[in-house]
């Protein structure tokens, strides 16, 4: 069986199932598609899959003409229908892994979508599943559900983990050139699972098993959490001291072994980095640890909006203004520069906390021109013009997101008051006095 799976991708005839077309499906799809391999995409959202069909994208960095090239090519087909998943000879698998309010793992996407998949699954195919998770998940979680179809892996199907690494914006590393981690359940579920990944990518890294793969992907963000809050602390400290956490940092990097730099800023966003250490540190309790100093950086940044909440009442109260009535524009919705992706992004908890403290508040953002209804906010909010007219009617402007869109200049000099969590105004030399670093 695993050589006929084999033989059918390595001749470019296998059919790639993916399921779920946001910022991590969507770019697997546009790249399976450009090595000519045949997709099917699989969402739960109608309007999504309407879009799609018609040609049309919702991903910034992927534009209108590379859906339309798919479909052109006959390559590509997106459905909500998912009967149809029993097509596929290869179903990867890249839902939504968030944290439940009491900040434990919340697998309902993952259990949903393998109970979809064992309603329908047939021999011979393989099931990988994408979602950052804890290490465990495509064993422990994935597996008993693919398996009350009757089917067994190793002998009727196929199981592997592949961790994504999308990074929205980047140019200098893409879905095809970032190495891809594989790990599989056996050796002809991690055969097969490499085979279909290098028809479309450029380096695929096999590893010693799913768990080794899953622990991958936590170990690289864990560092990176740990890192920034690292920073965050230390902007905290150093704003009680006097001292521009950010020449410290630039002075820092002129060191070339030894120091690697982070930076500070209003919080974490973005899928992974808020969420994923809290998932080890879940699944370190089952083992009797408690692994402290991965939640006491979770913690650290978490507090971070909190603390940029408190900057803005300070500035405006030596302005002779309360929080309370003033207006605020929030620059910046997205979670991270030049990107549309909204996921976690402190700006939106920056923005209920104003607005909980008596704020009227605006934003504006050249990439997301007005908010949608997500799993924990629904702010029904639109991005308002930036104009000099526009600045001046505010009491504050909080640059929460540095979009290289920006005119940092134009900005401070129309703005009453600037709030900077990013450092974005450093190469400003007029109208200083009137900004205020948080």
């Amino acid at each position: 069986m695993i050589d006929q799976l084999l033989e059918k991708i390595a001749g470019k005839k296998a059919l790639v199932g993916v399921v779920g077309l946001g910022y991590v499906g969507l770019p697997l799809v546009r790249e399976f598609t450009r090595s000519g391999v045949k997709v099917m995409g699989f969402d739960i959202d109608p309007e999504k899959v309407r879009s799609l069909m018609a040609g049309r994208s919702y991903i910034e960095h992927i534009p209108a003409k590379t859906i339309r090239a798919m479909l052109a090519g006959r390559l590509f087909t997106a459905t909500t229908d998912f009967k149809r998943l029993s097509r596929p000879d290869a179903i990867l698998i890249a839902v939504p892994t968030p944290l439940t309010k009491m900040r434990e793992p919340d697998t309902t996407y993952v259990e949903a979508t393998a109970r979809a998949i064992a309603r329908v699954l047939r021999k011979g195919q393989l099931i990988v599943l994408e979602s950052t998770t804890y290490p465990g998940t495509t064993r422990e979680v994935m597996l008993p559900i693919l398996e009350t179809s009757g089917l067994k892996v190793g002998k009727d199907f196929f199981l592997a983990y592949s961790p994504e690494r999308e990074d929205p914006g980047r140019t200098d590393y893409t879905t095809k050139t970032i190495p891809k981690v594989v790990g599989g359940y056996d050796d002809d579920s991690l055969a097969a699972a490499v085979a279909i990944y290098e028809t479309a990518l450029d380096t695929v890294v096999p590893v010693s098993s799913c768990e080794a793969a899953e622990a991958c992907k936590i170990l690289e963000n864990t560092y990176r959490c740990v890192n920034i809050a690292l920073v965050n602390e230390l902007k905290m400290l150093f704003d009680r001291m006097g001292i521009d956490i950010w020449s410290v940092i630039h002075a820092a990097a002129t060191k070339p072994f030894g120091f690697q730099p982070f930076y500070p800023g209003p919080g974490l966003g973005g899928h992974c980095i808020p969420i994923d250490p809290f998932y080890l540190s879940w699944k370190a309790k089952q083992y009797g640890m408690t692994t402290r100093f991965i939640e006491l950086a979770g913690e650290i940044n978490v507090r971070m909006p909190e603390f940029v909440l408190h900057k803005t009442i300070e500035a405006l109260n030596q302005g002779g203004m309360a929080l309370k009535g003033a207006k605020v524009l929030v620059l910046g919705l997205a979670y991270k520069k030049d990107v549309d992706d909204v996921r976690e992004s402190p700006s939106l908890e920056l923005i209920e906390l104003l607005k909980a403290h008596g704020a009227n508040v605006d934003y504006n953002d050249p990439h997301v021109p007005r908010t949608h209804k997500m799993r924990e906010h629904n702010l029904k909010m639109r991005s308002v013009p930036l104009t000099s007219a526009n600045l001046r009617k505010y009491d504050a402007v909080l640059i929460s997101t540095d979009h290289s869109a920006y005119d940092y200049a134009f900005i401070v000099r129309h703005a009453k008051l600037v709030i900077d969590t990013r450092n974005a105004t450093a190469g400003v030399r007029v109208g200083k006095r009137k900004v205020v670093q948080a």
